[in-house]
């Protein structure tokens, strides 16, 4: 992914002005943020959820000069998997029915979710759960659903917003496990946290925001905010 001049605006004021950056295919980086730099919508900016008052957003030669058309947007969402903080699970939905749902709005079809969806929810262990509602489910449990959800598709981009909020250290280990098998397989990673535990034992790249631009870009470092 590339982003070039990504600057987002509410009301005529900037919220982020002018993000460069480029992460390279297989990279695995945290995002961190001081407390108001605007995480949740720049990663909104990302899969096109808000549109930047100004961007060139490029990924796998998806530019922004084909998002006025349905068709190519869809398919640039079908390259990137989201992870949201508050997991946006459907629960009047089965575990099933949730991650189907993700294939269906891509327009995927129904021969190949059926295949689809019990593999990835084998993936992260909770195919035995796949009749039950959101409801049932422990808070890790709807973790790896959303994991699951965000995998459906075979992305070659994963975004995750706040990975271990509301986690004990042990689950949240077994989730990053998840996600270090994922980058072997060259996926590209980015983690959006406030952990600084979790920056710091894996010292992965990480790209610090704030007063509405990035501040810092480093390999192999430490949360310094």
């Amino acid at each position: 992914m590339k982003i070039n001049d990504l600057t987002l605006s509410y009301w005529n004021k900037n919220i982020l002005n002018s993000i460069n950056l480029e992460i390279k295919k297989g990279e695995f980086v945290f995002f961190i943020w001081f407390s108001g730099s605007w995480k949740t919508s720049m990663i909104k900016s990302l899969i096109w959820d808000l549109e930047p008052s100004k961007w060139n957003i490029i990924l796998d030669d998806w530019t922004n000069l084909y998002w006025s058309n349905k068709k190519y947007l869809v398919n640039y969402r079908r390259k990137i998997g989201i992870i949201f903080q508050d997991y946006k699970l459907l629960e009047s939905k089965t575990v099933y029915e949730n991650v189907a749902f993700a294939m269906e709005v891509s327009g995927y079809s129904d021969k190949h979710i059926i295949t689809r969806v019990p593999e990835v929810l084998s993936q992260v262990w909770l195919l035995v759960k796949k009749d039950n509602y959101i409801n049932e489910l422990s808070w890790w449990e709807k973790q790896r659903i959303a994991i699951a959800r965000a995998l459906v598709h075979n992305p070659e981009l994963i975004i995750w917003d706040e990975p271990t909020w509301n986690l004990d250290p042990v689950t949240s280990l077994e989730i990053m496990e998840i996600f270090k098998e994922l980058n072997e397989e060259w996926i590209t990673i980015i983690l959006a946290t406030h952990d600084k535990n979790l920056v710091n034992n894996y010292k992965k790249r990480v790209v610090a925001f704030a007063d509405k631009t990035i501040i810092s870009d480093e390999k192999k470092w430490k949360y310094i905010l």
